[in-house]
Formats: structure tokens, C-alpha cells, sequence
């Protein structure tokens, strides 16, 4: 089903006839210096009329394409070339839902439509729950009275990992060990027995978090690679929500926010992978409580819905507009630079592996934020 709101008001959404195209497509190739330029490029590289259709593709993008197992033709939209899940958002495709706004590669055509080259970086979560990040030129380009757009693509996937991993896992762990550390310096001080039981259990709680955070990484780490296998079994709600609750009411993010279960909540027989879904739950309730909200308070709910379960973390605090639109892109995150994986995560695990639908809603309406998975 189609949104209902798009871009389609202020952005073009006609696309040349199949005649018309096959006419420019046949002119690009007989340019053979213009041909032979793009080929020689190992960068990928798409031509695009003023449609924002690809009339020409390099051997580069296509090699890629296939990666993405994705049968490229002419015609399409760079979005629809990827695979770009917001790209089928809309009836009229790339460039016209209302999540296009934000996308780098969609602004750096519109910046060479004015003869303007423009160099970005683009966030895409595919149709499949595949994340790419890509750095995109886009060039203008004038040939026989037709205005055309170079289109040069670089993954630079591989260089955000690891800057996430330099800048997120590192920096956390290093947090939760000089924890532990500290802790247990004074510890060697104390001589009083509650306090010595009062410290221990604090050094244990950090020691939990660590390997949590060690589990986490390669968990995603084998999720992206394909590796990851679930690992179903069935059991009640209650005992991960109130298991959830206790985990972060004394968590070292939580602020002093109190967490706890909806009263209505039902607790509800679920056969899933039990750590997978405590690792999507507990992304939402960490990203609930890192919000910037004095008096915010995190409820977690389950319920029944149908034949499915329901799960859903609710806090007071509205999220932007703008950010809405990008929430769940790897790396995308108001809290830093290359941060943003516990969003990306909760797509990837609970619909790629868990095999349900994760979403969320933000509005005046709604009275805050509410994250749902739905089994």
C-alpha cells in the first residue's frame, strides 16, 4: 500500500514513454567518447535524463546490482536501482515520498538540475533490510540540447563499520571496563560488608552490560553478513518484560526514568528467538530513555492482536519530523556521529530474521513515542 503524502506536488513525477526513452538511450550509446568515459571509471556511475531516469549503467553498477540481486533496466530511479525501500513508498517512485526530502542522493541531482555538481552521502535501507551507504556525485552534463546528470556512486559501507566501531563499540566497552576498574579499586579499600555486597553487585552489573554490548555487536555483525540463525522457542511475555524492566530501571543510561509494564498488558504465549527480541526491545527502551525529557517515563505492553503478538515501548517525548524520516538508517542518530544502531537493528533483526514488522509512532495525537514489533 501506497503513503498517502508525498513530494509529488513540488517534484517531477513524469517519465519518458518507453519510445521516447529507448530514442535517448540509442543516442547515448552512439556516443561513444561519453561510453567509453563511464566504462573506464571503476567507481560506479549511472547516466540520468531530466527525469531522474537512468539511461545508461556501467559495468560497476551493474556487478553491484547483482550483489543486491537486483536485475537493473533503464528507466528506473537511482532509488529503485538500489532497492531503496522509500523508493516504493509512493505510486510515483524514487524521489517522491515524503522521506525523500532527507536523502542525499535526491538533493544532489536536484543540486545539478541548477548546473551545480554536487557531492553527498546517502543512507538507504533496502526493501530486503539491507543497509547501504553510499557516497553520491552528481554532475551535470549538456549533450545535443538534452540535460543530463553523471552519477557517480561509492560504498562506503565498509569505512562507516569501522568507524562505528572505532567510535561506538570501542569507546563503550572502554566506558564499562574503567567502570568495572573503578569499582573495583575501591573496592579493595572498603572494609564495611554491606557496602563490600553493595559494590560487588555494581561491578557485576557492569560486567553484564560489557558482555551484552560484546553480544550485540556480533550479533549485528553476523545479521548483516547473513550469518545470523535464529533460534525459536516458546515462551511467556511477562517473564522478558519484567526481565526487560529489571535490566534497565538500573541500566547506566537510564537517568533515573522509572520502566515498567503497562497495566494493560497481556502476558501472551510467543514462539520466537527469546535474544533476538530482547535485543530489539531493549534498543527501544535504551533509545526511550536517552531521549532528553525530565519527566518522561518508559512502558513496555504486549498484547494480543489478531494471531499475532504485539510488543510496543512507549515514552512522552515527540520525535521531529525530519528525523522520522530517517530513524531507521544505519549510522543515523541525533546523539553523534556514528551512532544510530539500535534504530537500523530493530529492522534488521525483528523483519529480516524475526520475520515481523517493526515500526513507530510519534504524534501530539498519540500523546509521545510508541515503538511496536509485531510477531
Amino acid at each position: 500500500m501506497f503513503e498517502s503524502a508525498t513530494l509529488s506536488n513540488y517534484t517531477p513525477t513524469r517519465r519518458f514513454t518507453n519510445g521516447e526513452l529507448e530514442t535517448q538511450i540509442g543516442s547515448i550509446i552512439k556516443n561513444k567518447q561519453l561510453v567509453s568515459f563511464v566504462e573506464s571509471i571503476s567507481q560506479m556511475v549511472l547516466i540520468l535524463n531530466k527525469y531522474r531516469q537512468v539511461v545508461y549503467a556501467n559495468k560497476s553498477y551493474k556487478e553491484f546490482a547483482l550483489q543486491l540481486k537486483h536485475n537493473h533496466r533503464n528507466g528506473i530511479r537511482p532509488g529503485e536501482a538500489f532497492n531503496c525501500a522509500n523508493a516504493f513508498k509512493s505510486r510515483y517512485g524514487c524521489g517522491t515520498s515524503v522521506q525523500c526530502k532527507t536523502c542525499g542522493a535526491f538533493n544532489a541531482i536536484g543540486e545539478s538540475h541548477k548546473g551545480i555538481k554536487s557531492t553527498k552521502d546517502c543512507q538507504i535501507l533496502t526493501i530486503d533490510n539491507d543497509a547501504l551507504d553510499l557516497q553520491v556525485t552528481a554532475t551535470p552534463l549538456e549533450i545535443e540540447n538534452e540535460s543530463l546528470t553523471i552519477f557517480s556512486i561509492i560504498d562506503i559501507s565498509a569505512e562507516k563499520r569501522r568507524k562505528s566501531l572505532e567510535r561506538v563499540f570501542i569507546h563503550d566497552i572502554l566506558n564499562s571496563a574503567g567502570g568495572i576498574a573503578g569499582l573495583s579499586t575501591v573496592l579493595k579499600e572498603i572494609e564495611d560488608k554491606e557496602m563490600i555486597i553493595e559494590i560487588a553487585a555494581d561491578i557485576e552489573n557492569a560486567a553484564n552490560i560489557l558482555i551484552e554490548e560484546i553480544k550485540t555487536q556480533r550479533e549485528i555483525g553476523a545479521a548483516e553478513r547473513g550469518d545470523l540463525i535464529p533460534e525459536p522457542c516458546t515462551f511467556e511475555s511477562d517473564f522478558l518484560l519484567k526481565e526487560l524492566t529489571n535490566i534497565y530501571t538500573h541500566h547506566n543510561v537510564n537517568t533515573g526514568k522509572p520502566v515498567s509494564i503497562h497495566p494493560g498488558s497481556k502476558n501472551c504465549d510467543v514462539h520466537t528467538d527469546p535474544v533476538l527480541l530482547k535485543r530489539i526491545l531493549g534498543n527501544m527502551i535504551k533509545n526511550a530513555l536517552e531521549v532528553n525529557h525530565a519527566e518522561d517515563e518508559v512502558t513496555v505492553k504486549c498484547e494480543q492482536v489478531n494471531q499475532n503478538v504485539r510488543f510496543s515501548v512507549h515514552n512522552k517525548s515527540l520525535i521531529p519530523e525530519d528525523i522520522q524520516h530517517q530513524l531507521f538508517k544505519r549510522f543515523f542518530s541525533t546523539k553523534g556521529t556514528s551512532r544510530g544502531i539500535g534504530t537500523y537493528s530493530m529492522k534488521l533483526l525483528g523483519e529480516k530474521y524475526l520475520k515481523g514488522k517493526v515500526w513507530f509512532e510519534s504524534s501530539m495525537a498519540n500523546k509521545g513515542t510508541t515503538f511496536f514489533i509485531e510477531l
